[in-house]
């Protein structure tokens, strides 16, 4: 059965009637999408502790997600549905559309440029994640129970990278539904204490902290919460394991994402589909969190409905690196993206490879592939995910000894000199609210290249028009390279630096029950995993991967890492998802003085208007080559014409 019904509570004009050419104008829809789904299906066995569940008398499971839905008022036939693999409950499709994610709300998404729509796109916005903070959209699932009826009790684990002092942590991941202690008694609980992410690690004892909050200067009991009676400073890391109680059944986000757009594409409108007869292809978006949730639902192999009928066409994991997720696990978190959890203890290629250790042979794709299954997929990465979280593993093997080419039905972009998020201005130390950086933060708007990616998807699944080739650094040319061979290129740059400790991925084992989704802290942790990056020119530019005119014709070294600043703690460490941009001295003079290696901005170029013109003509080469939209080629010029302005104005600034 899969859907049983769209339970639709309000359905409105959007936008106050705005119309995008022959697509005319959209509707925003909004309801509860019900499943009922055969836990006997070879599929749904695959969902961790489906087995404890009680079944409906006709021996279904019910569950249910939070809806929203953005479609043409009057569609027509073989249009393009887009699921939004929401981001810890936000939406964030809207990217195509320069909007920024953020949390829903009752009314319609900014249109922004209105890209979505002038294509014709239906939009979904599923729920698929049970702890978000509320207000967010979310999966509904019920919990598992053990044999005799009660509630399961185990080991949970949380990480910490504390931001400001404090003396109190909530047990959860940004704010989220926390994981609650069984019991107050700190006995049987570890909490461990360390400078850095992959630094030693102390073990803080017992009489020390406790389960409370802290409130007017003293600690009160609560089994959400930890303290710390000396309280947590910033910039140390604080892991802690201990016993928590209730297990919903989260891994039934992957068949929330199967079975809503299955019925959005094939439903009828006498079922209550109401896209029936306009949909004839999907694809799914996600970056970051919801990017590795892609990769998880491919690892799953579950693009097939329970009739066997193919769900996505076309899938863009943006910013999943080779991660995967806590999002099958027994008292899994999903929110969490740490390299210490769960997540990673797959470093999964899209080509089948041979691990250098347990000899295990897999690939993200093998049991799609053994089904017969081959979406097209697009997969993007910034510099972030080269640089922390290992995304070279999704082409390069373990050891880092060759390239693992992509099959036919894969792209593979690195957006070079990119950091996490798209970049903007103004100028700041401070991308977010409570991470102050070492240096500006990376101001390279990635979103134009992601526009033309999708366009590209959407020709190469309707029209088999294959798309532009990976863009990748390989071993083979010797564009990827470790990083610390980098280290003098940065450090030779005034105020650039690099970082003291670079992040650790390595390999990790959780126990015997992993497979059962049933992890035991703490992690056995095995070697590193070696950790590639784009080689960089003598600017500190990258030289490979989609290059972004801000790159092409740059006016600073753009990376996708940065340091911390002495105002969070751990001065000189490594921030994960953000980057940096430190500007080129404007003149020579300025270079000499502070003895800059890099060529300043008035060598590079004659004037403002010459260097626009450069940033035009390389804009009209990507155009060709099918990384920008003719569309977004003013636009770029324009925000280079920005980017300009600032950098000058802080050029005056420190003179």
């Amino acid at each position: 059965m899969a859907v049983k019904n769209f339970e639709i509570t309000s359905r409105d004009i959007a936008w106050d009637g705005v119309s995008f050419g022959d697509i005319g104008q959209y509707e925003f829809i909004q309801g509860t999408m019900h499943y009922s789904i055969n836990p006997e299906d070879a599929d749904s066995k695959l969902i961790t502790d489906i087995g404890l569940l009680a079944p409906e008398q006709d021996g279904t499971i019910s569950f249910s997600s939070d809806i929203q839905l953005l479609k043409p008022v009057n569609p027509v036939s073989q249009r393009s549905l887009l699921f939004d693999v929401v981001n810890r409950g936000n939406r964030t499709a809207m990217t195509f559309n320069d909007v920024g994610q953020v949390p829903p709300s009752t009314q319609a998404p900014e249109q922004g440029n209105g890209f979505l729509m002038r294509h014709g796109f239906t939009i979904v916005f599923c729920g698929w994640q049970t702890d978000v903070p509320d207000g967010r959209l979310r999966l509904h699932v019920p919990e598992a129970l053990d044999n005799d009826g009660k509630r399961l009790v185990g080991q949970a684990y949380q990480q910490f990278d504390v931001l400001q002092d404090t003396h109190d942590l909530l047990l959860s991941d940004k704010g989220h539904q926390p994981l609650p202690t069984t019991n107050l008694s700190t006995a049987n609980s570890t909490l461990i204490e360390r400078d850095w992410p992959d630094g030693p690690y102390k073990i803080v004892p017992p009489d020390q902290w406790a389960f409370c909050r802290w409130v007017e200067g003293k600690p009160v009991p609560d089994n959400k919460y930890i303290c710390l009676f000396s309280g947590f400073k910033a910039g140390k890391v604080f892991e802690i394991i201990y016993e928590t109680i209730g297990a919903p059944v989260i891994g039934l986000g992957f068949l929330a994402m199967r079975d809503c757009p299955s019925f959005l594409k094939y439903g009828t409108s006498k079922a209550g589909n109401p896209c029936a007869g306009s949909i004839d292809r999907a694809f799914a978006y996600g970056p970051s969190q919801s990017g590795r949730f892609i990769r998880e639902f491919l690892y799953l192999g579950v693009n097939l409905d329970e009739k066997s009928r193919p769900v996505f066409d076309g899938l863009m994991p943006h910013t999943g690196s080779s991660r995967l997720g806590e999002f099958n696990l027994r008292f899994g978190q999903p929110s969490s993206n740490q390299l210490r959890n769960v997540g990673n203890v797959h470093a999964l290629a899209y080509t089948e490879v041979t691990h250098p250790v347990t000899g295990e042979r897999n690939s993200l794709l093998r049991r799609l592939e053994q089904k017969g299954n081959k979406p097209k997929i697009m997969a993007t990465n910034s510099s972030v995910e080269y640089w922390w979280s290992g995304a070279a593993l999704t082409h390069i093997d373990p050891k880092g000894h060759h390239d693992l080419p992509p099959p036919k039905n894969v792209r593979i972009y690195h957006l070079a000199g990119t950091k996490h998020f798209p970049g903007t201005l103004p100028l700041t130390d401070l991308p977010l609210e409570d991470t102050r950086q070492q240096h500006w933060s990376n101001t390279v708007d990635y979103r134009p290249i992601l526009r033309a990616l999708l366009h590209s998807l959407e020709k190469w699944v309707r029209h088999d028009i294959d798309p532009p080739l990976t863009q990748i650094p390989k071993i083979s040319d010797g564009s990827a390279v470790n990083r610390e061979s980098l280290k003098h290129v940065f450090e030779n740059i005034p105020s650039m630096g690099f970082p003291i400790a670079l992040p650790i991925r390595r390999r990790l084992a959780y126990g015997a029950n992993m497979d059962d989704g049933v992890a035991v802290y703490p992690a056995i942790e095995g070697e590193p995993f070696n950790t590639m990056v784009p080689a960089v020119d003598q600017d500190g530019n990258e030289i490979t991967g989609i290059r972004h005119p801000d790159i092409q014709v740059p006016l600073g070294t753009h990376t996708g890492w940065t340091m911390r600043h002495n105002q969070i703690g751990g001065e000189g460490h490594f921030i994960p998802l953000q980057g940096a941009v430190v500007p080129f001295p404007w003149t020579q003079e300025t270079a000499q003085s502070s003895q800059d290696p890099r060529k300043a901005i008035e060598e590079r170029y004659s004037s403002k208007s010459s260097y626009l013109a450069l940033i035009k003509e390389f804009s009209e080469k990507m155009v060709s080559d099918r990384f920008l939209l003719e569309e977004d080629v003013v636009r770029v010029v324009e925000d280079a014409s920005e980017r300009w302005d600032a950098f000058r104005r802080q050029s005056q600034q420190l003179q």
